[in-house]
């Protein structure tokens, strides 16, 4: 038998879908909240331990005489003390949040629908404009066909660059995706990463407004705060380029509305997909629903919602599983199996 710590007690809920998903032969054990002398004695019996939010120190990684792996929910947070594990041998492991990728998936497809002016091209397709440019239809064949008939404006996304402001999860998982179709990265958050991460995730760092003006298409990933709070106004967009896009999907209070709806209608950027507003639903009114240069969905990038939550619940125990049975766990930070 295995025994399994979580090393911070989770909400009734999850810890009846850890349960659940718990494999065979394991046992889960959660400490009392606040009671770190019932953590470290449930240490030094785990094989594996786990954590969602809580630090895992030097004190509490040499209780575990036997862990076999120390796993994190998630892949950018520092919840372990990387040295100290190397130390004793014991391997660490992140695990990509579903949730985070859901979000990250709308990222790319606001991203792709800018680029292609997938919604003007679906309304003239469907609408017949071809008639306003004398044209009429004919069979195609291999050869014969009426490309771009309607003459809209698109861009390839390939060697153009992402700013993504805010790289934690969401904005890791956007840009490994953004990565796939080969555009270049730079990002932005309160504290820069040390380089050997900037290194390994494929982004550079930039000052906010270095971001702003060098990117084809900015993607917002932080909390709304009182410091993020309209953090992009009309000054800030008025430094990006006229060929870029913004895309939003974290809080609507993080950008201006009013300045966005002022930029937006005087061409001064191509264009925004918007996923999440000021006022939520979307005010029929909002004037930004007027405009052919944007694409709105209505609050969709969390997916599936409780679902995902319950699938990181079975991806992370999985890793566990995998390390059980022998085999090197996914995404693992530090050193092999010993």
């Amino acid at each position: 038998m295995f025994n399994v710590v979580l090393a911070d007690p989770p909400e009734p809920y999850y810890l009846e879908w850890m349960q659940a998903a718990l494999p065979d032969g394991m046992e889960l054990a959660v400490p009392p909240p606040g009671d770190e002398m019932a953590l470290y004695a449930l240490v030094r019996e785990a094989d594996f331990l786990l954590t969602r939010k809580r630090f895992i120190g030097r004190e509490l990684i040499r209780a575990g005489k036997h862990l076999r792996l120390i796993q994190q929910f998630g892949l950018t947070r520092d919840l372990v003390d990387l040295a100290a594990a190397r130390e004793v041998g014991i391997p660490v492991a992140g695990m990509p949040l579903a949730g985070a990728m859901a979000v990250a998936e709308l990222v790319m497809t606001l991203l792709l629908a800018l680029s292609k002016n997938l919604r003007r091209a679906h309304e003239a397709t469907a609408d017949g404009e071809y008639r306003k440019l004398g044209l009429e239809p004919k069979t195609t064949s291999q050869s014969s066909i009426a490309f771009q008939w309607m003459r809209l404006p698109a861009v390839e996304v390939y060697g153009k660059t992402l700013g993504i402001v805010g790289l934690g999860e969401i904005g890791l998982e956007t840009a490994r995706r953004a990565r796939a179709f080969r555009m270049r990265i730079v990002y932005h958050k309160r504290k820069r990463l040390p380089e050997e991460r900037e290194r390994a995730w494929g982004a550079s760092y930039r000052l906010l407004d270095d971001l702003l003006r060098e990117s084809d298409f900015v993607s917002l990933s932080v909390p709304h705060t009182q410091e993020t709070d309209r953090l992009i106004g009309k000054r800030e967009l008025d430094l990006m380029k006229p060929s870029a896009f913004l895309i939003n999907t974290c809080r609507g209070g993080v950008v201006d509305e009013d300045a966005l709806y002022q930029v937006l209608a005087a061409g001064r950027i191509a264009g925004t997909g918007l996923d999440v507003f000021r006022k939520e639903p979307l005010p029929a009114e909002s004037p930004l629903a007027h405009l052919e240069n944007v694409i709105l969905t209505p609050h969709i990038g969390g997916g599936s919602g409780e679902p995902n939550l319950i699938q990181e619940v079975h991806d992370v125990l999985e890793n566990v599983a995998r390390v059980a049975n022998g085999e090197h766990p996914w995404y693992v930070e530090t050193i092999p199996l010993r």
